[in-house]
């Protein structure tokens, strides 16, 4: 894979409210087209923090490539704002999934190919693991000091996969950021691919609402929780409480709100 890498951070000169000069940051916007053995797929708006692992993440939420092992190479280059990717072997029907789109709520409009949202009916994820209070406090004041493109310039949404060290303790395994949180747990989900990391231990934290877009993404990935400190859809709620994800949502401090699968969650004796 190629290791491609763009500026994620640009200084510009504004006027303020009293029309002062001043210099501030803002994140970077660029097109980055998908082609799948020489066929195009999709263009993605992305910040190209990471585009190697968002071009595998999609391709793999997709179902456009089955196995990590299929793929040969991914070579990313910015000059053409292009990713070619090569296979080994395919057996996919591209046709048949691309032929059936839905544009999603994820910022500047995610796309999902085929049935998923059918499909989801024939998944369930399996009873447990459990995770404590103190844990998820943890997990929310880790991202809170963490070092982000948002404390620079905003614009930005964050995803973070934390893995389970047992009930009480989690660790940090990737923080990505991008301009849309499909992109940005579309790189996660790469990721993940990359290490043969299975989802039955991890948890999953976006900045980002919890869609029925963000909960298939999660099942896919065999997370079962996926918490934010914004808010949930209802479509995103229906589709946990069919496949067993519990759902953590307005995590702030030590506040959160849990929608859905409560029991895989361990309250402290003095809550």
């Amino acid at each position: 894979m190629s290791n491609a890498s763009v500026p994620l951070v640009h200084e510009v000169e504004i006027l303020d409210e009293a029309g002062r000069l001043k210099t501030t940051h803002i994140p970077g916007e660029r097109p980055l087209t998908i082609y799948l053995d020489k066929r195009e797929v999709v263009t993605l708006m992305t910040l190209g923090s990471a585009p190697e692992a968002l071009v595998l993440g999609y391709l793999r939420n997709q179902r456009l490539v089955e196995s990590i092992d299929d793929i040969e190479s991914i070579q990313v280059d910015w000059e053409t704002d292009s990713a070619a990717v090569k296979t080994r072997r395919s057996t996919v029907d591209i046709d048949a999934l691309t032929s059936k789109r839905v544009v999603t709520t994820g910022c500047g409009q995610g796309t999902m190919f085929g049935g998923l949202i059918e499909e989801m009916a024939r998944v369930r994820l399996s009873d447990g693991p459990e995770l404590a209070q103190e844990a998820i406090v943890t997990l929310v004041d880790t991202i809170r000091i963490h070092d982000t493109i948002y404390k620079k310039s905003g614009s930005v949404h964050a995803c973070a996969v934390f893995e389970r060290l047992g009930d009480q303790q989690v660790r940090l395994l990737h923080f990505i950021e991008d301009v849309g949180r499909h992109n940005a747990v579309d790189s996660i989900s790469g990721l993940m691919w990359l290490d043969n990391k299975p989802g039955r231990d991890l948890i999953f934290f976006t900045t980002g609402r919890l869609t029925s877009e963000m909960v298939i993404k999660g099942v896919q990935m065999g997370i079962p929780f996926l918490l934010t400190r914004s808010g949930v859809t209802l479509m995103g709620l229906e589709l946990a409480r069919q496949t067993n994800l519990t759902l953590i949502s307005r995590c702030s401090g030590k506040h959160f709100e849990i929608y859905n699968a409560p029991e895989r969650v361990i309250f402290s004796k003095a809550s």
